[in-house]
């Protein structure tokens, strides 16, 4: 038996081809890794002996030869295979462990040159990886270390199984086909071009899901790469994930972002705020937040901007909540947290990688766009109305308009001291999400007079002017743009409101 090892990650990599050795297989290997074999006492054939031809080019050709190729693709059931490699004096190949050069992780680094990218772009290894898994029922192919003692364990036993080999052959060609979407996104950032003419997307599976958004749909969670985004949260207790509880986790993450390091709250039900706060702690953030609408919170999912102490966890272990996630947890918050047996406690930040896109499935496709903006620089709105609003109201106006960005549109959102009191979500007109979010604040007991006003677009009419007027509202920020803009400055000044265009619309649909 002859395996051939050719890898960059080489973690694990000793101990495997020690065990290989043990059972009296010929290693044959290629420059670092032939180094490293020997360095641990192991004799190793080079490449170049097999093939009778040097390794040249800086190492670009070695394994791209007919006795490598040959020897892995020969289908050992069909006679006149074998005869036609016995023929050129080829041997067969029976085991094959390769992993790529780094080309994502060098990429990935800061003022990186293009030349050191381009140099780490991997054409031997894809090329035996498919051969490899191509001919998969006569070669073990082995592209992730976590395999090495299963396969160890096959060869040592003498055994075999087929729908492993299968297993490890579908590992192959999604792990070339993410390299090779990986160099091709590379290319297309080289030129600037967000939307190439074919998009290549490749994801990997971070986790199976409890369920989808009903419990008789399968889910899986798949990210960009391991550990990116929502793969980053630690899950510090609870019983597992299911799709639901990540899209939320989306959602409240989404709306804790535009406050930095701020103490905030956000409480999310099916993706929307139903309670978003600022305070001048945790708890603080936490208590405003859920005031808004306590009915509501109930099974929702909480994010805060900072981390979570006693008294928060033991304020919140009072309410029934799906999840809640922070940046960090005292530990003995978290011993109280876990009190709660179903509630999932998630730890870290997730981000989103640079230049990162959002995706949206649609039948036949998907719909692809910059992610979301940010909600726009104070600095750079303008007040159209005839009275200019206060500084309590213009930090009303800040908070509001930093909170409708991650309501579902259309959204409006009522705000006083750094907090919501009343939100409309989701609804087919302006003025219907103005009559919601007033009837809401109003239900839960809240003050509406003196609020401030956060729309997500534009009022296309000066009814939902009328009706904030009507619920005391004294200040509203908005995006402008509506043909009739002027219609609805003349009311907000006959209703003595401040109004606040931003020049920027923040549906999120």
């Amino acid at each position: 038996m002859r395996a051939l090892l050719s890898v960059s990650d080489k973690s694990g990599l000793v101990p495997f081809a020690q065990g290989l050795a043990a059972k009296g297989v010929e290693l044959v290997s290629t420059g670092g890794t032939a180094r490293t074999l020997r360095d641990a006492g192991l004799a190793v054939k080079d490449i170049s002996e097999i093939t009778g031809f040097p390794e040249m080019l800086d190492g670009r050709v070695k394994t791209l030869h007919p006795v490598v190729h040959g020897g892995l693709l020969a289908r050992r059931d069909l006679p006149e295979h074998m005869e036609a490699i016995k023929a050129h004096n080829i041997g067969t190949i029976d085991l094959v462990v390769v992993n790529l050069y780094p080309f994502r992780e060098t990429a990935a680094k800061p003022g990186v040159h293009p030349e050191e990218v381009i140099e780490n772009i991997d054409i031997g290894g894809p090329s035996m990886l498919r051969s490899a898994a191509k001919n998969f029922e006569s070669v073990w192919v082995i592209v992730d270390p976590s395999d090495y003692t299963a396969v160890l364990d096959m060869v040592n036993s003498g055994g075999d199984d087929p729908a492993f080999r299968r297993l490890l052959a579908e590992k192959v060609y999604a792990h070339t086909s993410a390299y090779d979407s990986a160099i091709a996104t590379w290319f297309v950032q080289q030129r600037g071009e967000p939307f190439p003419q074919t998009l290549p997307i490749a994801f990997e599976k971070q986790q199976s899901l409890r369920y989808g958004e009903n419990p008789q749909q399968r889910a899986a969670f798949y990210v960009e790469k391991q550990g990116a985004g929502l793969g980053a949260l630690v899950q510090k207790g609870g019983k597992e994930l299911s799709f639901n509880n990540l899209l939320d986790l989306e959602g409240a993450l989404l709306a804790i972002e535009p406050f930095g390091e701020q103490p905030a709250c956000a409480i999310i039900k099916h993706t929307t705020p139903c309670g978003l706060a600022t305070g001048s702690n945790v708890l603080d953030a936490y208590k405003k937040a859920l005031a808004c609408d306590p009915v509501s919170a109930f099974g929702g999912v909480i994010a805060f901007s900072v981390p979570v102490d006693v008294a928060a966890a033991e304020a919140i272990s009072s309410l029934f909540v799906e999840c809640i996630v922070a940046p960090k947890f005292a530990d003995e918050a978290v011993e109280i947290l876990g009190r709660k047996k179903n509630l999932r406690v998630l730890e870290g930040k997730a981000s989103w990688p640079a230049h990162g896109m959002d995706y949206k499935r649609v039948r036949g496709g998907l719909l692809v766009q910059d992610r979301a903006p940010s909600p726009t620089d104070p600095q750079q709105w303008k007040v159209v109305s005839s009275r200019q609003p206060t500084a309590d109201e213009q930090r009303d106006l800040l908070f509001a308009w930093k909170s409708v960005a991650s309501v579902k549109s259309n959204a409006i959102v009522l705000a006083r001291n750094g907090a919501t009191i009343g939100i409309g979500a989701g609804q087919m007109s302006r003025v219907d999400a103005s009559f919601v979010a007033v009837h809401k604040a109003a239900t839960l007991g809240h003050d509406t007079k003196g609020a401030s006003l956060g729309s997500d677009a534009f009022f296309p009419f000066r009814d939902g002017i009328d009706q904030a007027a009507a619920a005391g509202v004294t200040a509203i920020v908005q995006p402008g743009g509506s043909v009739r803009d002027e219609e609805v400055i003349a009311a907000a000044n006959e209703h003595g409101i401040a109004m606040v265009f931003t020049g920027e619309r923040l549906f999120r649909h």
